[in-house]
């Protein structure tokens, strides 16, 4: 197993905001699933990228205290943190140096669905 992460899913409330919320922040498109009752937006990804989803459903909560997913947020952080404030998030943890910027930088954002998310960057 190359990667230890290979799948994430994020809890949403409301999917049409969470996809505008994303697909603005990240810069990216989704294809839309369901299954089992759930409503699922799968985020684009090529080959065997890890990736994951947006997931509305039973058993879905969107908190701000429990795990917390890292996207790529490309080479400038302060990119999609501003994109998240301008579509209704907040900024948590602003960029910040990972052993002063050896190990790249890492920043937090809370979601338009009440969650914490991480964003990663190496430089």
């Amino acid at each position: 197993m190359s990667n230890v992460a290979n799948w994430f899913e994020i809890p949403v409330k409301d999917m049409a905001r969470a996809k505008v919320f994303y697909g603005d922040v990240m810069q990216t498109t989704f294809k839309d699933e369901e299954m089992g009752g759930y409503q699922m937006a799968i985020f684009a990804y090529e080959g065997q990228a890890v990736s994951g989803m947006l997931i509305a459903g039973e058993h879905y909560e969107p908190s701000q205290t429990g795990a917390v997913v890292y996207l790529n947020g490309g080479a400038d952080l302060s990119q999609p943190l501003q994109r998240a404030v301008e579509h209704g998030g907040s900024v948590l943890v602003p960029k910040t140096p990972i052993h002063d910027g050896d190990c790249g930088y890492f920043a937090q954002f809370l979601d338009s669905e009440g969650n914490r998310i991480g964003l990663y960057s190496p430089a």
